[in-house]
């Protein structure tokens, strides 16, 4: 059973969109006005939007109390400019605290504890303790609309990127674990990106996977694999000839398998598929596609 809920009728919409749509990656935007003065604030409605040229897009929304329009993005139409800081678990309290409706004029710099940095190609400064920093130039803000809570979509050109060096390894690449990013949820709840809760999908194929549909069906059906299961073993381009499955044969943990349930092939076929989703599991998806087509 499923709810069914309106955005114009149901008093939580706001609220229960925000928890579903999650983890939402965190755009800690420093801006600067004409006359010099900073703005830091967080913005969880962001996202990286084009690589060739780099676009990342933010949204400042409108007040829901009276609709009026956040410092940040009253800075960028005076300056189109701003320094996007990452934000990861060890800087998280007090960029929260930088979200705090200050006066025009206060720096939350000075209010969270933060420190400024020079940009290379923007007025506005970095966060020195942000993991990676990004400065762009703004190429255009598109308002949805001018009600309470509408979004303000200010589309931002990555001029130029500064990462901390203990993050890259000898190819020059980020370590993922290592970057310890944070994210928004619902309400008060942010998630953490660690090494426990990483793991790798990979990616679907040049020469296009066969598909869950060309499965057999005592796959496509199976109790045991899940649907994660099945989306691996459908993005292959080719699968194992008789003689590989037939090697497997002598594999010592197979062969009990096949010998402990000779003329029970229902039985047989469950520890099979249990035997494939360990594999699968481990990204062993051609032993795993060997396995279930020994019987």
């Amino acid at each position: 059973m499923t709810k069914t809920i309106d955005p114009l009728t149901h008093p939580q919409f706001d609220n229960l969109l925000k928890y579903a749509i999650a983890p939402r990656p965190i755009c800690f935007a420093s801006t600067i006005d004409k006359s010099g003065t900073v703005n830091l604030s967080p913005f969880s409605y962001f996202n990286l939007m084009s690589q060739r040229p780099p676009i990342c897009v933010f949204s400042p929304l409108r007040r829901m109390r009276d609709g009026s329009t956040k410092h940040t993005l009253e800075n960028i139409r005076d300056v189109p400019e701003v320094v996007i800081n990452i934000v990861n678990y060890a800087m998280v309290q007090q960029q929260s605290l930088a979200s705090t409706e200050y006066e025009r004029g206060v720096d939350e710099f000075v209010k969270s504890g933060f420190t400024p940095l020079a940009a290379e190609l923007v007025s506005p400064p970095r966060v020195a303790e942000s993991p990676v920093q990004l400065e762009c130039r703004v190429r255009q803000v598109i308002e949805l609309a001018d009600i309470p809570g509408a979004g303000n979509l200010v589309l931002a050109e990555v001029l130029r990127m500064h990462v901390h060096d203990a993050l890259l390894d000898a190819d020059g690449r980020v370590d993922q674990a290592e970057l310890d990013l944070v994210a928004r949820l619902g309400g008060d709840w942010y998630c953490r990106v660690t090494a426990a809760n990483l793991f790798e999908v990979a990616k679907p194929l040049r020469n296009r996977g066969i598909g869950v549909d060309q499965l057999p069906q005592h796959i496509r059906q199976s109790p045991v694999l899940t649907g994660n299961h099945l989306g691996q073993l459908g993005n292959v381009d080719v699968l194992p000839t008789d003689d590989e499955v037939d090697a497997l044969r002598t594999d010592p943990d197979t062969r009990e398998i096949l010998d402990a349930f000779i003329g029970d092939k229902a039985t047989l076929q469950i520890h099979l598929h249990r035997k494939a989703a360990a594999l699968l599991d481990e990204g062993e998806v051609m032993k795993a596609w060997k396995t279930l087509l020994l019987i």
